[in-house]
């Protein structure tokens, strides 16, 4: 495995980490960091710093994801987005446009993706994406 891209909703639910799945989501995602293999996308980390309105806490979480370099998006990924999107919805499969845009880095480089968002296995059905098993 070369990575792991986390999407959004699991960076989140690691950073509340009150209850049972969100401890145990929490503790796979520090496995994956431990391992060198949590990867991130500019607008994952963009939704990620947009829930905090309070500026202290924004600075904190800014300098804690500055360990983790985004990984490159290239405009064939949009592209491919773009196409992921039109072939899901001709199947009944409605995505945002980040979901795509997830779906279409993680193809390129052979990433696996961690989530929570049920839509991604409705995506999984039609798409060339590996999601995480969550633990």
């Amino acid at each position: 495995m070369s990575g792991v891209l986390i999407d959004t909703c699991v960076w989140s639910l690691a950073l509340r980490s009150k209850t049972p799945k969100e401890l145990s989501v929490a503790t796979q995602l520090t496995q994956l960091i431990d391992d060198n293999q949590a990867k991130i996308i500019g607008p994952i980390r963009q939704e990620l710093l947009s829930g905090y309105s309070d500026k202290n806490s924004f600075d904190r979480l800014r300098q804690k994801l500055k360990y983790f370099p985004n990984e490159e998006i290239h405009d064939a990924d949009y592209e491919s987005a773009a196409e992921y999107s039109n072939f899901c919805r001709s199947k009944g499969v409605q995505g945002s446009h980040i979901d795509f845009l997830i779906c279409a880095v993680a193809c390129r480089f052979k990433f696996k993706i961690f989530t929570t968002d049920k839509d991604f296995k409705h995506y999984a059905k039609h798409l060339p994406i590996s999601l995480l098993e969550k633990g």
